[in-house]
């Protein structure tokens, strides 16, 4: 690879995924009853979901100073090139903080050649930008290639998500009390967005099927090109509503492919269990 990727655990890209493809993984911190683990590494989405339901409320922190040192400087030393496509700066302080560490390691190693992108985006939306930078790198693309192909599709990233409590999102400062003052009662399905890495709640829709009819709508109209781009589907320990929506989205835009993964310890600690998000771009690159 001639150019290093890198990318945190937000991205909701399973392990196997970092090992098969040489991108390295900073982990996110998930704690629960007072012990503190790494998403991805040390904790899996499931004992996240489990706790929940128990009524704990995990607490989350953002990637290590620590292990973006450690990389970032071990890069300086290699004279190689890297880009970190980092979490949204608006859902967490980990791309903030990726930057003030590279700083303090420019000034040891001032040659260090290293892009920090604020992708504003999360879960599986930021993991389809670290998927095709990926491929971009393993095929010796150019690191000015890699980073014109993550600017698009960073600006056009689509997220079209709901979640079955939104107090979740609440308690964790995702989105306002006020937005999150919807409830369960009468089967109400919030449908979220994310404009310009926030999490903005757009309508609200009585019962799964209707949902998911509004999300193929809303795919269709926003959406461009689905026969030669990749849709992403995470879900929150519900791979039976991941599945069906498959479905849909095949019968109704036959895309190039669809991509299914579990929502992670870290995004899942806020979202909760039983939530569904896709993924697309709204615009095709020219």
């Amino acid at each position: 690879m001639s150019v290093k990727i890198m990318a945190d655990s937000a991205c909701d890209l399973p392990y196997h995924f970092y090992e098969e493809n040489g991108v390295i993984l900073f982990p996110l911190k998930v704690q629960i009853d007072g012990t503190e683990y790494e998403d991805l590494k040390t904790i899996q989405p499931k004992q996240v979901y489990d706790a929940i339901r128990a009524g704990n409320l995990p607490k989350t922190s953002q990637a290590s100073p620590a292990g973006f040192k450690e990389v970032f400087t071990e890069l300086a030393k290699n004279k190689q090139e890297g880009i970190y496509i980092a979490f949204s700066s608006e859902l967490s302080g980990t791309y903030q903080t990726a930057v003030m560490i590279a700083e303090q390691v420019k000034e040891e190693y001032p040659d260090l050649n290293l892009t920090i992108i604020d992708s504003k985006c999360a879960s599986l939306g930021q993991g389809l930008l670290v998927m095709e930078a990926a491929r971009m790198a393993n095929e010796n693309y150019s690191k000015e290639d890699i980073l014109k192909d993550v600017h698009f599709r960073s600006q056009h990233m689509e997220h079209l998500f709901s979640v079955d409590d939104l107090d979740h999102l609440a308690k964790g400062g995702r989105v306002s009390k006020a937005s999150a003052f919807i409830g369960g009662l009468l089967n109400i399905k919030p449908l979220l967005n994310v404009e310009d890495g926030k999490l903005v709640p757009i309508e609200k829709l009585r019962g799964k099927k209707k949902l998911h009819r509004r999300i193929v709508e809303l795919m269709k109209e926003r959406g461009e090109g689905f026969e030669s781009q990749i849709v992403g589907i995470s879900n929150a320990d519900d791979e039976e509503t991941a599945a069906e929506m498959k479905d849909m989205i095949i019968q109704e835009l036959n895309p190039k492919d669809v991509v299914i993964t579990s929502i992670g310890a870290a995004v899942g600690s806020h979202t909760g269990p039983g939530t569904l998000a896709i993924f697309f771009l709204n615009k095709q690159q020219s």
